[in-house]
């Protein structure tokens, strides 16, 4: 090939891909605009429901925090909602490479993702900035608008269904209360004596202002696929 024809080859190559990321972009912040729509018709749906059960610390509170995260909490936890603004590959080992569906258009790997992570709610009331939290869950979406989805409790095929599956409420939905059970169901545990045995001057000072001390629900603990 002649230089103007690699030159003309890797342009045609770069309009290709940016133009697919862009899609998958805007299907990826579409795939969380209703995804905010879902949590907003949950806080609904559980303080209908537990209204008056449940002391007002613990009812239902869905809050947007900007255009990429929103934030759920339900009785003692917090899940955090977070959007990436960029598009990301899997690496040559993930199981999407053995579908057809991306054997047959390799574009479609081309993923964004949203994160679902659960933190204790008092480490954000409380400004507890050290606190650990976990992820429970991602979701990825592609150009087509295709997705799956990885995390506790969720679908256990993972990609088997990449190449039908496509987003809707009732599926986000799904996704989402399968995380907020697994949060709420997923305790905090006290972390082994020898690891908390010792605490510096700074540590104890600053707990008298709700504490620089990390706090997590598995503090101490592998966090494991079989917590629950």
């Amino acid at each position: 090939m002649t230089e103007k024809e690699v030159r003309a080859s890797f342009l045609e190559a770069l309009v290709i891909k940016s133009t697919v990321k862009q899609q998958v972009y805007e299907n990826t912040l579409q795939t969380f605009t209703i995804l905010k729509k879902v949590l907003e018709q949950l806080e609904k749906e559980y303080l209908k429901a537990v209204k008056g059960k449940l002391p007002d610390v613990a009812l239902p509170d869905f809050r947007e925090r900007g255009p990429f995260e929103a934030e759920f909490k339900v009785g003692g936890d917090m899940l955090i909602f977070s959007m990436h603004s960029n598009v990301f590959e899997f690496d040559d080992k993930h199981p999407v490479w053995k579908t057809k569906y991306i054997e047959e258009d390799p574009m479609r790997s081309y993923c964004g993702v949203i994160n679902i992570y659960n933190f204790l709610a008092d480490s954000f009331k409380y400004n507890r900035v050290n606190d650990l939290g976990y992820l429970v869950a991602r979701i990825f979406v592609n150009k087509d608008k295709h997705f799956f989805v990885e995390g506790k409790r969720q679908s256990d095929e993972v990609v088997k269904d990449f190449a039908i599956d496509t987003i809707s409420p009732g599926v986000i939905r799904q996704i989402v209360e399968t995380a907020i059970q697994y949060s709420i169901e997923f305790d905090a545990l006290m972390p082994v004596y020898d690891q908390v045995k010792m605490a510096t001057v700074d540590q104890m000072m600053q707990k008298i202002s709700h504490s620089k001390m990390v706090t997590g629900k598995r503090l101490g603990f592998a966090f494991n696929s079989d917590d629950v």
